[in-house]
C-alpha cells in the first residue's frame, strides 16, 4: 500500500480494476458526488475538432510541397539545400503523425469521466472519498492509515515473519471498514449540527442531547478499532527494529575474523578479542529479541482480529 495516504479508500470487495480507476480519479468523483453528469457522446463541441482538421490538412499540404520542391531541388544538383528542406520536410510529417488529434483527447477525456461515472454509481457507498470526512474523522483515518503502513512495509512483513496472507486480507478489511464508519459518521455529525445550529427548544434538546451521545460512543467506538490498529503497528515496529540490529551484528559477526587477524598482525592487545566475540551473544540476544517482538505482533493481531 505505497504513496499513502490513500484519498479514496475503497471497499476490497470491489474489483481490482474498477477501484484503481475510482482511486485514480478521486475529483471526478467528488465531482460526481456534487451532482455533475458527463455529457453525452452527441454533444462534443465542434469548434475544436474542426479546426484541428484544419490545421492538419494545412501542416500536410506544407508538407508535400516542400518535398516536392526537395525533389526539384535534387534533380538540380543543389543537394545541400535538398537535405535540408527533405529533413524539415519529414519532420513535420512525423509530428503530424505523432501529434494526438484534439477531438480525441476530448474523446478520451470523456470516455474516461463517463466510466468513471458509471463506476461511482454502481459502486455507491463502496467506496469513501476523503475530502467527504470531517476534520475528527480524517485525522482517525490518517491514524489507521499510518498503522496499516508501518505493518506493511516493514522487513518482517516482506520476509514473511508475520501472517502475511492475514495481513493482505485483514488491514484492508480493517482500513475499508473504519473508513465506511466514519464516513457515516461524518455525515451524522453534519446533519445534527446542522440542526441544532438553527436553535432547539428544551423538548427538541432533549431529543438532541441523546443522539450526540449516541454520536459520541460511535467516534470511540472507531477509535478503539483504530488504536488497536496502532497496537499491532507498535509490536511490528518493535520486531522490525530486532531483525534489522540481528542483521547488522551479524554482518559485523562475519568480518570477525579479519578483526582478530589485523588485531594478530598489528600486535594490538589481545584483550580486545574477547570483546569482539560478544558479537555472537549479541547476535542470540538479538534473535531471541526477534521472536518475543513477533510472537507478541501475533499476539496483538488475534486481537485486532477478534
Amino acid at each position: 500500500m505505497p504513496g499513502r495516504p490513500a484519498k479514496v479508500i475503497v471497499d476490497p470487495a470491489v474489483p481490482g480494476d474498477v477501484a484503481a480507476l475510482l482511486r485514480e480519479h478521486r475529483k471526478t468523483l467528488l465531482r460526481v458526488q456534487s451532482g455533475w453528469t458527463p455529457p453525452s457522446k452527441r454533444h462534443l463541441p465542434m469548434a475544436g475538432p474542426v479546426a484541428g482538421r484544419v490545421l492538419r490538412v494545412a501542416a500536410a499540404t506544407t508538407a508535400l510541397a516542400a518535398a516536392v520542391y526537395g525533389l526539384a531541388l535534387f534533380l538540380a544538383e543543389r543537394y545541400t539545400p535538398f537535405v535540408v528542406i527533405m529533413t524539415g520536410s519529414a519532420l513535420l510529417m512525423v509530428a503530424l503523425l505523432l501529434r494526438p488529434r484534439p477531438d480525441a483527447e476530448v474523446e478520451r477525456r470523456q470516455a474516461v469521466e463517463r466510466e468513471v461515472y458509471e463506476a461511482a454509481h454502481r459502486y455507491e457507498g463502496r467506496y469513501v472519498v476523503r475530502e467527504r470526512l470531517d476534520e475528527p474523522a480524517r485525522a482517525l483515518m490518517c491514524r489507521a492509515q499510518t498503522a496499516i503502513d508501518q505493518v506493511m512495509q516493514s522487513s518482517v512483513h516482506a520476509e514473511g515473519l508475520l501472517d502475511d496472507a492475514r495481513n493482505g486480507v485483514m488491514l484492508p478489511a480493517q482500513e475499508w471498514e473504519i473508513a465506511r464508519l466514519l464516513a457515516k459518521l461524518s455525515a451524522l455529525r453534519a446533519e445534527h449540527q446542522e440542526v441544532v445550529a438553527e436553535g432547539v427548544t428544551p423538548e427538541v434538546a432533549a431529543v438532541a442531547e441523546p443522539l450526540a451521545h449516541a454520536l459520541d460512543s460511535s467516534q470511540r467506538a472507531v477509535l478503539a478499532r483504530v488504536e488497536a490498529l496502532e497496537r499491532y503497528a507498535g509490536h511490528v515496529a518493535d520486531a522490525e527494529r530486532a531483525y534489522r540490529a540481528r542483521n547488522q551484528i551479524e554482518r559485523l559477526s562475519a568480518k570477525l575474523p579479519r578483526y582478530e587477524e589485523l588485531l594478530a598482525e598489528s600486535g594490538a592487545d589481545g584483550a580486545a578479542v574477547p570483546e569482539l566475540s560478544r558479537l555472537s551473544d549479541d547476535a542470540d540476544r538479538l534473535e531471541q529479541a526477534l521472536r518475543d517482538s513477533v510472537s507478541s505482533a501475533h499476539e496483538a493481531f488475534r486481537h485486532l482480529n477478534g
